[in-house]
């Protein structure tokens, strides 16, 4: 009699706490279960009993009974922590005949969250992610990098032959992100604008960084159910190789380069031509030639000068630090300031910071750009920031392995004429013009294929079909001071001093110095430039006298 009464004082005390929970409306489904549950013994009459039973009278031992689970109970499996629920039900209300209408579940915050949001046992899953550490065989050789010294390198060192990559949770948000835009965008962002955010057509590191970042801070912080907001990396996959620093840098931050959407896998125009395309183009003034027609969908500029050539765009932001990547990631840290504690994601900005401005050296470097790179040097990692951008430029500008054409072709941009011309005048009144970046000087490139460099650099500007070629030099010399040259090869002499008389004209912002180089016709000369020049510049001196060459004839 002692213990009847001991079992129902515990039942009574177990019933009420149970009621007491049951309160809350999340718990309504969970209701109906167990009204299910109580009236299982009439399965014919079982709807029926459902809407008339209000409560349930079950100790922990009639579920043990009723055989439904093997349960070893224990502090971790206590009967407060079980929770019944229905299941085999069909959408028509029937239950099925071949499932047991009472299931008992141990996790009892599965089930709330399973009730709360559909998403809910995702958003468990990222609270509940924790970093580790990758140790694989090293992919990229960086045996040839000389490291400067730092702290960093001194207590961790490094290993020629293995690689540490850590996993990040920014980094997993990053990639769950890109892979959830890149599904949108193969099943045709179906209900939604495409909301692009894309970059020059000459994709560098702080390009690609600054397209992937600003595309992931704009979905993180519109939230809109209309958008569809993808970063369009703005050169071909293919040319990916070719980039080693670029493919070096995403895979140390283990980005998903499978998730990424290049311009020849996306076609805008079908997008604009139904009116659903709304583009941002970040990090110049003028959408590249070859996207021109898609100028009218211009919503944001982002990272311009003072003045662009889109007056009914309303969204504007001034360049006023020399990097992309400090604005944005001055912006991540005034909503989320923690997702840049993750090594991967700063790292990712912190490489664009360091290449735009020549590891802080550059002269139009500003004091945000310097303490930007200081909140993110965890991204440097072992290397400091002096070994990743040494790593970044040995990366980018190594070319040992190419050929002439391959060197030209690693960081090409050409401009094409706007108009249709059928005369041999008109076509040299309005030249294609081609410009390629390399990492050396201009005497090495010529040595590095002996008597061939010329006949192959004059047959690469005819079969991009160029009236000028200008190749872009930048490289440190033996007393490790950042020099810039330029080659310049044009298809006639006298194309060769309409340039020439445009330069001189501008010569506060090129200053030019003729460099002797033997073997080299009228149609091909060498200059070194007397200041530090970035290569935007010289693009937009270049692009000045595209528009401006019928003047000179």
């Amino acid at each position: 009699m002692k213990s009847t009464t001991a079992s129902n004082s515990t039942t009574s005390t177990q019933q009420e706490r149970y009621v007491r929970t049951r309160d809350d409306p999340f718990f309504n489904g969970i209701r109906r279960g167990e009204a299910a549950a109580v009236n299982k013994g009439s399965g014919l009459d079982f709807q029926g009993k459902l809407g008339t039973t209000k409560s349930i009278n079950r100790s922990a031992s009639d579920i043990v009974n009723r055989k439904t689970e093997d349960i070893t109970y224990s502090p971790k499996n206590s009967p407060s922590d079980i929770v019944l629920e229905p299941i085999g039900r069909s959408l028509s209300g029937r239950w099925s005949k071949t499932s047991s209408p009472l299931r008992v579940i141990h996790n009892f915050e599965e089930t709330l969250a399973a009730y709360i949001s559909p998403d809910a046992s995702e958003a468990k899953e990222e609270v509940n992610f924790k970093s580790s550490y990758n140790v694989s065989k090293r992919q990229n050789d960086i045996s040839g990098v000389h490291l400067p010294p730092s702290a960093a390198l001194f207590y961790s060192g490094t290993s020629p032959k293995m690689e540490v990559i850590e996993s990040c949770e920014s980094v997993y948000k990053l990639n769950k992100y890109l892979k959830a835009r890149r599904d949108d965008v193969n099943a045709g962002v179906p209900g939604k604008f495409l909301h692009a955010v894309m970059g020059p057509d000459i994709s560098d590191v702080g390009s690609v960084a600054s397209t992937i970042m600003y595309a992931f801070y704009l979905d993180e912080t519109l939230k809109s159910n209309q958008l569809c907001t993808v970063p369009v990396i703005n050169m071909k996959r293919a040319k990916l190789d070719s980039h080693a620093g670029l493919q070096w840098l995403l895979r140390s931050c283990n980005i998903d380069l499978s998730s990424l959407i290049f311009i020849d896998e996306i076609d805008l125009s079908y997008y604009d031509l139904f009116g659903s395309l709304k583009l941002v183009l970040l990090n110049c003034d003028k959408i590249p030639s070859e996207q021109e027609a898609l100028k009218e969908a211009i919503v944001e500029v982002f990272h311009c000068t003072k003045s662009h050539s889109y007056s009914w765009v309303d969204s504007t932001t001034v360049r006023q630090d020399v990097s992309c990547c400090t604005v944005i990631a001055e912006k991540f840290a005034m909503i989320s300031p923690e997702i840049l504690a993750g090594q991967g994601f700063s790292r990712l900005l912190l490489a664009g910071i360091l290449v735009d401005t020549g590891n802080l050296s550059n002269s139009e470097c500003t004091s945000k750009d310097k303490y930007m790179a200081t909140l993110l040097i965890n991204g440097a990692g072992r290397y400091g920031c002096n070994g990743l951008y040494h790593i970044l430029k040995y990366k980018t500008h190594d070319s040992s392995d190419l050929n002439m054409e391959e060197i030209l072709r690693k960081e090409f941009k050409k401009w094409t004429r706007s108009g249709k011309s059928n005369t041999v005048s008109s076509r040299m009144l309005t030249p294609n013009i081609g410009m390629s970046s390399i990492g050396m000087s201009i005497a090495q490139l010529l040595l590095s294929h002996d008597s061939t460099s010329v006949p192959e650099i004059i047959h690469f500007q005819k079969l991009e079909k160029l009236g000028l070629l200008v190749v872009v030099s930048g490289y440190y010399d033996s007393q490790k001071k950042f020099k810039r040259e330029i080659l310049v090869s044009a298809e006639s002499s006298e194309l060769m001093k309409n340039l020439l008389r445009f330069l001189n004209a501008s010569a506060a912002q090129l200053p030019l110095k003729a460099v002797h180089q033997s073997g080299l016709k009228d149609e091909m000369r060498v200059f070194e430039i007397d200041k530090v020049t970035s290569r935007k510049t010289i693009e937009q001196l270049l692009e000045e006298f595209l528009s401006a060459s019928n003047g000179y004839y």
